[in-house]
């Protein structure tokens, strides 16, 4: 497979190319020939499996059969027929925002920064590319994906706004809220997007990076968050790596997401509800509207009809590791995700302990929340306790994502832990 990165063409299957802050997406500079090969002096890449066994340093040579096993075991037959892609890795600047456009305009996938979590790009318009993002992330199709825009004329041009949907856009975007709306006819957004509701979700992110790709790009993206299917949402591009690399063309790193949790859905058809909580609160949505907005039942998720947004299958955002809510003990060989000054008395116990927030933040929290569950998992353990969090505020969010994460799964075969 040839890649075109300037005037070269290298063949490179699997594995990450990096940027080193040039403006040529080239990993081996002098010491790879144009087959890729490493000649020596080359840089070794700091790796792990998408759950949790220990970080190997492995030069690119090697990198690229160790993604094939790990996403070969229980993949879908769809994406083991998937090629392995090399995934270039570059530092936000003017010139990956430009790469990113021309890689979404030929219909490939670009993971980007926004405010809440890394999210997974492709054209919204074109089904094939959301084909491809559907396989990659192993999503099922018909779990439905928000769109995202520049602004609130092009989002007025994807959905249907009544007064309230109006003002609430108007008063939180960009921002991390998606609002569920009417489709309009002739909407550019596909149906696979949608998973052939007549409803979209749409969302104007509030990060530099999302912002200057959508701007560049001028049509609708959907991005959901950039990881396999069900896993823990990433916040870096690290995670990024660990889940996707060779899945995906493009990723663009711009630090840590500063939200760590993903954005509020309210749905606005008729009246106002909240699908799934997320960074804005309900109690600040219902101080602005001046009313009560209920939560959905989130029977959708549980198989009786189709989820109308992300986030409403029954286990999501989930660890390899088992998670025990509530824990006011901890048991031998258990991680503990703490909460707060005040650690169980058998903390002792705990192979490993992180605590969300010291001072019982819950901003700092949600921003720890999904970095955290990823460290934790990545100790090997079987188990993770997981100490009360408060249900107010983003603490209704936290405990959202807690709870689908610990919902039970599916048995399916899942990558061993190596030691």
């Amino acid at each position: 497979m040839g890649i075109d990165i300037g005037k070269n063409s290298f063949h490179v299957v699997g594995h990450i190319v990096h940027n080193e802050g040039s403006d040529n997406l080239i990993s081996y500079r002098q010491h790879g020939d144009r087959r890729g090969r490493q000649h020596g002096g080359g840089r070794p890449y700091l790796t792990k499996t998408v759950c949790g066994s220990a970080l190997h340093l492995l030069r690119p040579a090697a990198i690229a059969p160790a993604l094939r096993r790990r996403h070969m075991v229980g993949s879908t037959p769809e994406t083991c027929k998937m090629l392995a892609l090399a995934t270039q890795v570059a530092r936000a600047s003017p010139s990956a925002i430009e790469q990113a456009k021309s890689i979404l305009a030929a219909g490939g996938l670009v993971a980007f920064p926004t405010e809440t979590v890394y999210g997974l790009g492709a054209d919204a318009s074109n089904d094939s590319a959301v084909a491809k993002l559907y396989a990659a992330k192993e999503r099922p199709h018909f779990n439905p994906l928000i769109a995202h825009v520049a602004d609130l004329a092009a989002a007025r041009r994807l959905a249907q706004f009544d007064v309230e949907a109006l003002k609430l856009a108007e008063a939180f975007w960009p921002g991390p809220l998606t609002l569920v709306l009417p489709k309009l006819r002739g909407c550019p957004v596909g149906q696979l997007a949608t998973s052939g509701l007549d409803t979209i979700a749409v969302r104007v992110p509030n990060h530099p990076v999302a912002r200057d790709i959508l701007a560049a790009f001028g049509k609708p993206v959907v991005a959901p968050s950039a990881n396999r299917s069900g896993q823990v949402s990433p916040t870096s591009a690290e995670h990024v790596q660990a889940d996707l690399a060779g899945r995906i063309d493009f990723i663009v790193d711009g630090g840590a997401s500063p939200v760590g949790l993903e954005s509020t859905i309210l749905a606005s058809i008729g009246h106002t509800a909240l699908l799934r909580p997320g960074a804005i609160p309900r109690a600040t949505v219902e101080h602005f509207l001046g009313h009560a907005v209920a939560a959905t039942a989130d029977d959708a998720a549980g198989g009786e009809r189709r989820p109308v947004a992300p986030g409403m299958l029954v286990s999501h955002y989930a660890p390899c590791a088992t998670l025990r809510m509530n824990a006011v003990t901890v048991a031998p060989g258990e991680a503990l995700l703490a909460f707060g000054p005040t650690l169980p008395q058998s903390a002792g116990n705990a192979r490993m302990i992180l605590n969300l927030s010291g001072r019982g933040d819950l901003v700092e929290a949600a921003a720890n929340l999904f970095n955290y569950l990823r460290e934790l998992d990545g100790a090997g353990v079987d188990s993770i306790a997981v100490m009360p969090v408060p249900g107010e505020g983003l603490g209704e969010a936290i405990n959202d994502r807690l709870q689908h994460a610990a919902a039970p799964r599916a048995q399916t075969a899942r990558p061993s832990r190596t030691s």
